[in-house]
């Protein structure tokens, strides 16, 4: 009797923490976006993206309070829609993109605030300089598709760009840096999920 209630708690054991487990989202890039702009010439702004990105997205819970993500951005793959301008962004004015290939975020705590909108910190790595940076999210919603579940979610966040080593300042007189030193991160993810 002692071995089969052994056994029984053994199971259900096993069965908790199946159901308490995180669970894999896979991204959908054809929906998703990683962007980024910076001010030119105090006058407008630059926008770019990168082409080549992996992001893991992964909770347990549905109201993704204990989620975690991390990402792995090809720095080759930015994109500008101007040639010259991305190829100088690829050099060691801006990203070395030979030396340090990949920027990378891995987050720390997932936090929900109220309702839909929630803060996420984590270490992003840029040019091998790791820095803690907070993103403001947006949970834009659920839903169940015939294909499975779907979430999707924004996030911004501004950095520095000189705390990266991102160290091209050239100056215009009486305007200030041609390329600004703020960066405006925003991110446009959706994830699907096997129902």
């Amino acid at each position: 009797m002692r071995n089969v209630l052994f056994m029984v708690l053994i199971v259900a054991g096993l069965v908790i923490g199946a159901t308490n487990a995180p669970e894999l989202w896979t991204l959908d890039k054809v929906h998703s976006r990683v962007q980024f702009d910076i001010t030119h010439m105090a006058l407008s702004e630059v926008t770019g993206t990168f082409k080549d990105y992996d992001i893991t997205f992964q909770s347990a819970k549905d109201d993704f309070s204990d989620a975690k993500i991390s990402a792995v951005i090809q720095v080759a793959s930015i994109s500008t829609d101007n040639e010259r301008r991305d190829n100088h962004l690829r050099s060691d004015d801006f990203f070395n993109a030979e030396a340090f290939p990949t920027m990378t975020f891995v987050s720390t705590a997932f936090q929900r605030v109220e309702g839909n909108k929630y803060r996420i910190v984590g270490d992003l790595t840029i040019r091998d300089v790791t820095k803690s940076v907070t993103f403001e999210a947006e949970h834009k919603g659920t839903i169940k598709t015939p294909q499975g579940l779907v979430t999707g979610w924004t996030a911004t966040a501004t950095i520095d760009r000189f705390d990266y080593n991102l160290k091209w300042n050239r100056m215009i007189e009486n305007v200030g840096l041609v390329a600004g030193k703020d960066v405006r991160i925003t991110l446009k993810l959706e994830f699907r999920k096997n129902a």
